[in-house]
């Protein structure tokens, strides 16, 4: 039996996800990271991303995850985001629409914080795109 500690994913919406889990993988500002039982205590800024959880059965989900904080802490992980979205959850024509938005917003002279949020609309627009193409090529369970 593999060690497993319990993972929760929370959204101002919502729990998006409790159950105890093997394995998860997410961006940090600093890179990826893989977290497994025992891992060791810390506390991280999280940068849109896939979010990767392999559950109880060996089986690895796939979603979509916004900036946010995660927590490490014994036998307990959990994730703060403004938002989380599993591939089935997301409209990708939405996604298309958004992503050619945010490209619009990045052609025109704008202020910075207008470029940063049309730099951070895009880069979640993107992840989100990708995750569908990801699931939709392997087959990722969702």
């Amino acid at each position: 039996m593999p060690n497993l500690f319990t993972f929760e994913v929370y959204t101002p919406y919502r729990l998006f996800y409790s159950d105890s889990v093997e394995a998860v993988t997410l961006t940090l500002k600093d890179g990826e990271i893989g977290i497994y039982a025992n891992h060791d205590f810390f506390t991280a800024p999280v940068i849109p991303c896939v979010l990767n959880i392999k559950d109880k059965q060996g089986q690895w989900k796939a979603a979509f995850s916004t900036e946010g904080i995660l927590e490490v802490t014994h036998h307990k992980t959990v994730l703060l985001v403004d938002a989380a979205e599993w591939p089935k959850e997301i409209d990708r024509t939405r996604a298309e629409a958004a992503k050619r938005q945010a490209l619009e917003s990045l052609e025109i002279g704008m202020l910075k914080f207008e470029i940063d949020n049309a730099k951070a609309a895009l880069q979640r627009a993107e992840i989100r795109l990708k995750l569908l193409d990801m699931t939709n090529k392997a087959s990722l369970p969702i």
